[in-house]
C-alpha cells in the first residue's frame, strides 16, 4: 500500500456515493484531511475540512485552484468528483445536465489541474458515451470526454453498473441487477466508494487512464482490505 501521508479534494461528497467514498477515504489513516467542496455549509467530522464555493460562479475554476495549491503545500493531495443527479436527472433537461455534470465538473477538473494535482477520480455511469442515442448516457460520455482533455496525469472513471444501497435506486432495479451478469449488474454503494478510496490509496503514482467497471471495482476494493 502506498504509505504516502495524502489528502483528497472532493466534489459531490454530500451525494450518496460521494458520502460513501469519504467515509472509505477516512478509515485509512494515511489519508491525513477530506476536503469537501460544497455548496452549502456542512457539520464536518475530525479530519473532513468543509469549504463553501459557489459552483456556478464565473470563478469557481479559480477558486478551486487556489484551495488546491493551499492543499498541496501541506502534501499530495488527489482530487474526485462524485458529482451526480441520480433519479432526478429524468426531470432534468440535457442543457442542466451539461450545466451540473460538464460545466460545473469541468470547472472543478480544471482548476485542480491548474494547481498541480495530477490524480483524478471521476464517477460516470456504465456504458457512458457522447455517441449514445440515451440522454444521460451521452452526457456522462460527454462529461469523461471534458475531463479526460483536461490532462490529468492519472485519470481513473468509475462506470459503476446499478448501485445498491442507493437511496436513488429502487428495490426493483436491485432485484433486476442479481439477474443482469457483469457491468451492468449490482455493485454495493459501499464497495464503489471503497473503490476509489484504494484508487488513491494504491495508484497515486501511476499514469494513464483507467476505465473501471463494475468487476474492477471490486477487484480493488478487495486490494485495500488486504
Amino acid at each position: 500500500m502506498n504509505d504516502r501521508n495524502f489528502a483528497a479534494i472532493i466534489l459531490g461528497g454530500t451525494g450518496q456515493v460521494g458520502s460513501a467514498a469519504v467515509a472509505e477515504l477516512l478509515s485509512l489513516p494515511q489519508c491525513r484531511q477530506v476536503v469537501m467542496v460544497t455548496r452549502k455549509p456542512i457539520a464536518a467530522p475530525p479530519r473532513v475540512r468543509n469549504v463553501v464555493l459557489d459552483t456556478g460562479a464565473a470563478d469557481f475554476a479559480d477558486r478551486t485552484a487556489a484551495l488546491a495549491r493551499e492543499v498541496l503545500s501541506q502534501g499530495p493531495a488527489s482530487a474526485i468528483s462524485c458529482v451526480g443527479v441520480g433519479s432526478g436527472s429524468m426531470r432534468w433537461s440535457e442543457e442542466q445536465l451539461k450545466q451540473l455534470e460538464l460545466g460545473v465538473v469541468g470547472a472543478f477538473a480544471r482548476g485542480c489541474r491548474d494547481a498541480g494535482i495530477v490524480q483524478f477520480c471521476l464517477l460516470s455511469a456504465v456504458g457512458s458515451t457522447a455517441r449514445s442515442r440515451f440522454r444521460y448516457v451521452r452526457v456522462m460520455g460527454m462529461k469523461e470526454d471534458t475531463v479526460r482533455a483536461i490532462g490529468f496525469t492519472r485519470l481513473a472513471i468509475f462506470r459503476p453498473g446499478i448501485i445498491v444501497g442507493n437511496s436513488h435506486t429502487p428495490a426493483w432495479a436491485g432485484w433486476l441487477g442479481n439477474l443482469v451478469p457483469g457491468r451492468y449488474g449490482n455493485i454495493r454503494q459501499q464497495i464503489l466508494g471503497r473503490s476509489i478510496a484504494a484508487e488513491i490509496a494504491l495508484h497515486s503514482r501511476d499514469s494513464g487512464e483507467v476505465l473501471r467497471e463494475n468487476a474492477a471495482m471490486k477487484e480493488l476494493a478487495a486490494q485495500l482490505n488486504g
